[in-house]
This record gives C-alpha cells, structure tokens and sequence, in this order.
C-alpha cells in the first residue's frame, strides 16, 4: 500500500546551511521561498546540494516584472520530493546577468539557456550560454515585455558567421547531421553528431524546431475555462489526462479547491489508462526503430492502444485531445450503461496479462533487440539526477522516485500498486520499465473499477463548487507536479489577481531526457545512438512545448 507522505512545515533544516545569504523569504504555494543575490547562486545551491540534500533541479523559472527580471529555481529531494524549496534571484532591470546554477545542477544549463533565448537574463560561468529554442540569429528576447513582435528576422552574414565555424570535436571527426526529420528522432529533432569512425565522439540535441508558445498561450487563457484544452497537446501520444491533471493539480491548490473523492477515483482510472496508452505507443515504436519489427509488435501496440483509446473515448468522448478534466473534478460521469463500460474495461484488463507476454517474447526475449539494447545507452543513476531525469528514464537507473507515492494526490495513497526500478541503467532497462509499468497501471484501473462500482449513488459528486470565475490573490506562486507517463510534469504558476495567469511555465520531463543524451551516447555506435533516442521516449511537443 503506499503511504501519504505530510509535509512538514519546519522549514528551517533547508534553510539554516544558507542562512547568512538569505536576504527575504517568501511562501510560495507549494514550498518555503528564499531570495538570494545573483552573485551567490553557485555557493548557496552547492550548499543546499550538498548540506540539505536537494539534489533534484525540477525546474528553472525566468520571469520579468516592472522593476527586475528573476529566475527561480526548484529544489526538490529525489528521496522526498516533498522536502523542496525555491530559491528566488532577482536581477537588475538595466542589465540582468545572474551566476550560473548549471556547476551545481547540469541540468539547469538548458533552462538558463531557455531563459536566456526566451528572456534575456545572462548567466555567468554557464558552460554555453545561446539561444536553445529561437534560432542563433533571432534579434531580441520574445517574452520581454519591450519586446518587438512587428521587428524583422531578416539579419546580414555576420550574424551568420558564428553558425559556419567548424566546432569539430578534434581533427579527425566527422560531423554528421541527424534530422531534424530523421525518421528515429519521435518528432522534429536535429542531432549535431561528432563521429570518431563508426562511434559518437559527441551530440549536441538542436530542438526548437515545433515551439507552440504554449505558456504563453495559457497565460491568455482564463483558469476555469480556457487552460484546459492544452495540456492535451503538450503530449499526443495519449497521456493527455496527466497533462490536464498536471495543470488541474497547480491551479486547485493554488485556488485552493479540495476535488471530491469521487472524482479522484475516475481521474486515477483515466490517467493510468493514458499512461498504458502512452506505454503502448513507446513500445511499439521502439520495436520498430530497434529490430524493424512492424508486422508484430508494432501492429499489436496500435491495437492495444485502440482498445484503451475505445475506453477513453466512452468516458470523454474524445480519442485524442481528451479535455476531460475540469478545475474542482471531471467534466461529466461515468457513461451509462455503467455495467457495460466496466465490462469494457475488465474485458480488456483481463487479456493483457496474455499480450503482455506475447511482448516479453517477441522483445525483451529477442536476442537480436538484447544485442542492441543490453549495456547501450547507459545512463548511471547519478548523472540521471544530475541531469533531472525521472518518469521510467530515471526508475530504470534505479531512481526510486514516483510522484504518485512520493508526493501522493488524486486516489493512489489509497490503492495497492507498487513502484516500477530496474538497475541497469541502460536501453532494455527503460524497456522492461515501461512493460512493467502497464502491469502496475492495470492493477490501479481494476482497483479504481471496484470502487466506482460500489460507490453509492447518492455520493457520486464529480465537481467542487467552483466559482465562475477564479482571480487568486496576487502574487500568489506555486510549482505543483505529477507523474506523467514521461515522468515528472510540473507547471510553476504566478498569479496577479487577474483571471490568467501572469507567468505559466511547463516543466516537461522529456527537456531533460534529451538534454541527458550527450552524456548517455558517447563512445557507442550510430546504431546504438538510434536505439537510445527511442529508449527515451520523447515527445518533442513537451521539449519545445
């Protein structure tokens, strides 16, 4: 059974290592906040590493106000995700350069970056600071506030002379361009690869190619109503209710809306029916990009999919794009006949015990895909902390860390499930992973079925009373996360009593896996450089988002 896990409110043990560099505190929704000089970032997050034991960078937040820019960063325990803190460092208007965090936490390197490209804070010490989203040539910084959007991008050769110089990793290596439409890249992805012969002597992932302007796009939107549609397309893959839970998690604690329990159990079943979704897709894919295997395990992965997308769109209406989730509940209740849509789901859960060995067969019997995959794209824990990484990415490197335990919400401190690890760090691991993971997602879903079923009819509330309209107090901060199918997905919101957001950013855990596959793919074969993409499992919507 897993156990709730309270917060405490004694913050003081996260703060005393740092308290002579401490110059305010705040309370943001989800964690005490300190505010630091940019000129002490590197001394006071390495003692918080090392001191507090906050060794998990979640997030990196660049935001401008009327009278400075600031960037937040937060701090989380891989051990208790629970024990976190944001360290808040405000930078001059005139001229907003701030130490860089990513000695510390490697994984901060390309939020700065982000919030450079996007915002235009300088980040001293950063290991290669330019523009990660926007192209290297782009004029201005789009999300400041004196930003001109009408202003050209036409610019003259000079600004492109930096992109022709030759950055080869030494004499005798040959660049080799993947993508950005490479066929085994999950999306619009370009790979800047350093060959030595026949191995990755370096990669340099080149994303931005499908940035959407999501953020900015819900911060136009008003909390109750128009938010929600977008989650869906952080990840079209299928795991589009987590993403909706994602965004419904920030936004009810930071209006403080409590969700029926009622409620909680059909979000708990619809989110582990996306993530088997999002699973279903990852193993398919991968088997294709590993061992070519269509005519198989490809096509079984699309049908298992059809029949959870089946279930999905009688309990949404939609196969996709769910928007099923609302602020304080769900949209509606489950679909009538009741009896029958059960049946629909037992019927399904009840076959995929045999498919899920068809799958162990087919793959991870496979001699030709253990060849490929077994002790290629080792990924060791540390650095996969290091990096950021959660979501089956870290679990396979033995990273204990699931949100829905961890930092329990919806109904999953209430079920018998357990959390998924394997140690082997490497391209069969994040497989066995995921094909573990839909066991796991099919004991929450019969769990959630026999509780719905029994539930009284008289207590089946599906939405909080919410207000019409939501205007939380201004200034009112919060980063709230779930466990995506990808991993950790969290949305860092700041309010100006307003009814939108005034800052709304998307913490999407494959940025990070990406970022990690430099570290993961040197020294192997461009062979094993395609296999490890696919092992990440990637969606390029929620890098660039």
């Amino acid at each position: 059974m897993a156990q709730r896990v309270h917060r405490t409110d004694d913050t003081r043990p996260l703060i005393e290592p740092i308290a002579d560099h401490v110059l305010s505190t705040e309370r943001h929704g989800n964690a005490p906040a300190v505010v630091i000089r940019a000129d002490q970032v590197q001394t006071v997050l390495s003692t918080l590493r090392s001191e507090a034991g906050l060794d998990h960078c979640a997030c990196v937040t660049a935001q401008e106000y009327a009278d400075r820019f600031e960037t937040i960063y937060h701090l989380r325990r891989y051990a208790d995700p629970t024990e976190e803190l944001s360290v808040v460092v405000p930078t001059a208007r005139e001229s907003p350069t701030s130490e860089s965090a990513a000695p510390v936490y490697p994984t901060a390197a390309w939020h700065e970056r982000e919030a450079y490209d996007l915002v235009g804070i300088e980040y001293e010490d950063h290991p290669d600071l330019r523009r990660i989203l926007l192209p290297e040539t782009w004029q201005g910084h789009p999300l400041r506030r004196d930003y001109n959007q009408d202003q050209p991008q036409i610019v003259s050769f000079r600004e492109h002379e930096r992109l022709l110089e030759d950055r080869r990793e030494g004499p005798e290596t040959m660049h080799l361009n993947m993508g950005p439409h490479h066929p085994s890249t999950h999306g619009v992805l370009h790979l800047s690869a350093q060959l030595d012969g026949e191995q990755v002597a370096a990669v340099d992932p080149d994303i931005g190619y499908i940035h959407r302007c999501e953020e900015q796009m819900c911060q136009q939107g008003t909390y109750r109503h128009q938010i929600m549609p977008y989650p869906d397309r952080w990840d079209w893959g299928g795991a589009g209710l987590l993403n909706e839970w994602a965004y419904a998690r920030a936004a009810e604690d930071l209006a403080d809306i409590e969700v029926p329990a009622y409620a909680q159990v059909i979000r708990t079943m619809g989110g582990e029916l996306s993530r088997i979704l999002s699973h279903m897709l990852a193993v398919a894919t991968y088997a294709l990009d590993v061992v070519g295997e269509f005519t198989a395990t490809f096509q079984w992965g699309v049908r298992d999919r059809e029949l959870v997308q089946d279930i999905l769109e009688d309990l949404t209406g939609q196969r996709l794009m769910f928007n099923y989730l609302r602020l304080g509940g769900v949209a509606w209740d489950l679909p009538e006949p009741r009896e029958a849509f059960f049946e629909k789901i037992r019927a399904f859960l009840d076959d995929l015990p045999h498919k899920l060995t068809e799958y162990h067969d087919m793959l991870t019997s496979n001699e030709v895909l253990q060849l490929r995959t077994i002790d290629t794209g080792h990924l060791p824990a540390e650095t996969a902390k290091a990096y950021g990484c959660t979501g089956p990415v870290a679990r396979a490197s033995g990273v204990d860390y699931d949100l829905r335990r961890d930092d329990p919400y919806g109904y999953y401190d209430e079920l018998d499930w357990s959390v998924v690890t394997e140690r082997g760090g490497d391209n069969f691991s994040r497989l066995l992973v995921r094909l573990r993971e839909v066991e796991e997602s099919a004991k929450i879903i019969g769990q959630c079925v026999d509780l719905l079923e029994d539930w009284p009819e008289d207590d089946r509330e599906i939405q909080a009373n919410v207000p019409r309209t939501l205007r939380p107090d201004p200034d009112a901060e919060i980063y709230r996360a779930v466990e995506a199918a990808k991993g950790e997905l969290g949305i860092y919101i700041r309010s100006d009593g307003t009814d939108s957001p005034a800052r709304f950013k998307i913490r999407g855990p494959s940025f990070s896996h990406v970022q990690a596959l430099s570290e993961m793919v040197r020294g192997e074969y461009i062979p094993d450089l395609v296999a490890t993409i696919g092992s990440l499992d990637t969606i390029m919507g929620e890098v660039d988002r």
